[in-house]
């Protein structure tokens, strides 16, 4: 005898719509991010817990947490960190004055500067020595911004954060020649606005031969520009601090998925804003560890099925070197 369960009744199981997740690729950690936990765990290795870190080494709680239980200290300045112990620069750099007074007290520093953001510094330092007058491009109060500055004398550069503020840009009478650096977790589409008014109402202004926007930050974006389109939603895992994981929302709400959002883990799912979508799009700012992403793919299967489809737009190879002390 064949059994027919009313599916309106409490004993029918409904069937579930698999949802498919289009994973972004690249990716999660980038090759700075990646040198500057090594340089924390290696340190703690070869010196002995507590090591401080000046700074989050990188703009994400779960890497934090993880070296706070290693053996780091994170403080915000050096008047935190006690004599005869080792410090640690993050990867956002940090003004020159501080590495000054790391050695005036005879620390044991150890630069975990990005060399893309150290790239930036010596740009910003050659046009300085140059007569130059520096107009960066950045976000105010980002620390990368903060170090950046700070490799100049005070008022040998300024700050430009939008294409208004480049349009309403007044050179000094009978001031310096320009020149230009950025950030470099910007968006590559808004930073691009900014130069093009700089170079129309400054023809002869300086800037690198390539903008200085990170290999890294401008794959994330592209692939999630990549997969915008394709997707009722999309959701980028990293901090609300994180500047490049703010960029990929704005990317993808730019490229044609409103519903972007910004989580710090799956806890952070709006499940209801993602009623009804069977198409979703997952990411990762450059400082998010990738078992942050495998949690969130978790949360989805335990709703119900799910494919995932893959979506790459570049390959990664790049590799910075530690410092030979640790390297060793």
């Amino acid at each position: 005898m064949t059994q027919v369960v009313n599916p309106a009744s409490p004993s029918a199981t409904p069937e579930v719509a698999s949802v498919t997740l289009v994973l972004a690729e690249p990716r999660g950690f980038c090759a700075g991010v990646d040198r500057a936990i090594q340089i924390v765990e290696r340190a703690i290795e070869r010196f002995g817990a507590p090591v401080y870190v000046r700074h989050e080494i990188v703009h994400n709680k779960t890497v934090v947490q993880d070296l706070v239980a290693k053996g780091a200290v994170f403080v915000e300045e050096l008047d935190e960190v006690p004599d005869d112990v080792p410090v640690i620069f993050s990867a956002h750099g940090v003004p020159k004055a501080v590495p000054l007074e790391a050695a005036r007290r005879k620390l044991l520093a150890i630069d975990a500067t990005c060399p893309l953001v150290s790239k930036v510094h010596r740009e910003a330092e050659r046009h300085h020595g140059e007569g130059r007058h520096v107009l960066l491009i950045g976000h105010r109060g980002h620390p990368e911004v903060i170090g950046t500055m700070g490799q100049l004398p005070d008022g040998a550069v300024e700050l430009i954060e939008t294409v208004d503020d480049a349009e309403a840009y007044a050179p000094a009478t009978g001031g310096l020649p320009l020149a230009y650096a950025t950030q470099t977790t910007l968006s590559v589409a808004d930073t691009a606005g900014i130069v093009a008014v700089l170079r129309r109402r400054f023809p002869d202004i300086a800037g690198p031969k390539r903008e200085d926007i990170c290999y890294a930050t401008t794959n994330r974006q592209e692939a999630v520009a990549q997969i915008a389109a394709s997707v009722q939603a999309v959701l980028v895992i990293g901090a609300p601090n994180s500047s490049n994981s703010r960029r990929l929302v704005e990317t993808a709400a730019s490229a044609g998925c409103a519903n972007a959002r910004l989580i710090q883990t799956a806890d952070e799912i709006d499940w209801d804003r993602l009623a009804g979508a069977t198409r979703i799009g997952i990411s990762a700012g450059a400082s998010a560890p990738e078992i942050l992403v495998e949690q969130v793919i978790a949360a989805f299967r335990a709703r119900g099925p799910v494919v995932i489809e893959r979506v790459t737009t570049a390959e990664e190879s790049v590799v910075f070197k530690l410092p030979p002390d640790l390297n060793r």
